[in-house]
């Protein structure tokens, strides 16, 4: 296990709870046992135990992966798999919490922090951006990039779309079926996907829709969780981050926390404690942990170049290719059991953000 001091003297968040242990029970058609597939944890990142690598991005120009920390932000060479950079306040950070990253068309880098604004980077020039340059918050959570350009920033108070001509933004709040935005995706036909606490909405470029646990979104609650209006990783008091360390053990179907829209233009949602929907354009189908996904919590999803599915989870990490699901957690390497980042890679190698580190998947 590679070992790295992050951000020496930046203040981490602790929490002393326990994580949730790995789902190890095999489900129907699961595949749970990593001999039985060549893919395994080849390396971890040891960013400290109290740090959370929060999201990932990957930069094709340099072939490097972005990190955001609850410390701060590392670039690691994927050539060689060692860190080649680190950034905090000190070097231009607009806060050290970093909940997003994007790598857009022209190679800048943007950074959505919690409580800060949003940070862009490219070439050693920082630029900062607040709710007074037109930013709907300061609490940022995910971006995506239309083909003309155009960025579209997930906040705490609705989403923004920004130009780089003229540096403009537009809020869009009442629009959406829950102005808390924590994911983001954009289909074949340009329409922007919003994964929100209180569904998904979608807009495609003139008209708005909405779907939510009545329309079929995420499963029943298998466990007979506690429902909750509020089991996000934030909460209704935004400067307190004692409850953005694990996730409750509560149930919100309508809570989605990531989006991924594939290759064949399906919509994934990830929500609170009712797994992952599907939607194909005209439902929802759902998966949880008696389907043989990790976690019910899903704060993560990416999809892989032979069309395999990865989920992120608070009990694990989850590939599934449309028959099998394999699910990997601390025992078979991996920094932690809650998996909140998933990024790709163009060699294929799969890289996920825990609590603890950053692990690096491959074949």
């Amino acid at each position: 296990m590679a070992s790295i001091l992050l951000l020496v003297g930046a203040c981490s968040d602790s929490n002393n709870s326990s994580e949730a242990p790995v789902n190890t029970a095999p489900a129907k058609s699961t595949s749970s046992s990593i001999e039985q597939s060549p893919l395994r944890v080849l390396n971890t990142f040891n960013i400290g135990k109290d740090a959370y690598a929060r999201s990932l991005a990957f930069d094709k120009q340099k072939n490097s992966l972005w990190v955001g920390t609850s410390l701060g932000v590392m670039e690691i060479d994927l050539q060689n798999s060692q860190p080649i950079n680190t950034f905090t306040r000190d070097h231009g950070l607009a806060n050290e919490y970093v909940f997003a990253i994007f790598v857009d068309s022209k190679g800048y880098k943007w950074f959505g922090t919690n409580g800060g604004g949003v940070s862009r980077y490219r070439d050693g020039e920082w630029k900062t951006f607040f709710p007074m340059h037109g930013l709907a918050d300061y609490w940022i959570y995910a971006f995506t990039e239309q083909p003309d350009g155009g960025l579209w920033i997930g906040t705490w108070a609705g989403a923004n779309f920004y130009r780089s001509e003229g540096e403009q933004f537009t809020t869009y709040v009442k629009e959406l079926i829950n102005e808390w935005v924590y994911g983001l995706g954009i289909d074949s036909k340009e329409r922007i996907w919003f994964g929100t606490e209180g569904g998904v909405s979608m807009f495609d470029g003139q008209q708005w829709q909405e779907w939510n646990h009545q329309d079929g979104l995420g499963a029943e609650n298998a466990n007979n969780l506690s429902p909750s209006t509020n089991t996000g990783l934030g909460t209704r008091s935004r400067h307190d981050l004692s409850t953005l360390q694990l996730g409750n053990n509560t149930y919100n179907p309508n809570y989605v926390f990531s989006i991924l829209v594939d290759d064949k233009d399906d919509v994934w949602a990830g929500t609170w404690g009712g797994g992952v929907g599907r939607f194909d354009g005209s439902q929802w189908k759902n998966f949880n942990s008696k389907d043989g996904l990790a976690g019910n919590i899903v704060y993560s999803i990416a999809q892989d170049k032979e069309g395999a599915y990865w989920f992120g989870t608070d009990g694990g990490l989850s590939r599934y290719d449309g028959q099998q699901w394999q699910n990997f957690g601390a025992k078979d390497g991996l920094a932690g059991t809650h998996v909140y980042a998933i990024q790709v890679t163009d060699s294929g190698e799969v890289w996920v953000g825990t609590k603890g580190g950053v692990s690096q998947l491959g074949r």
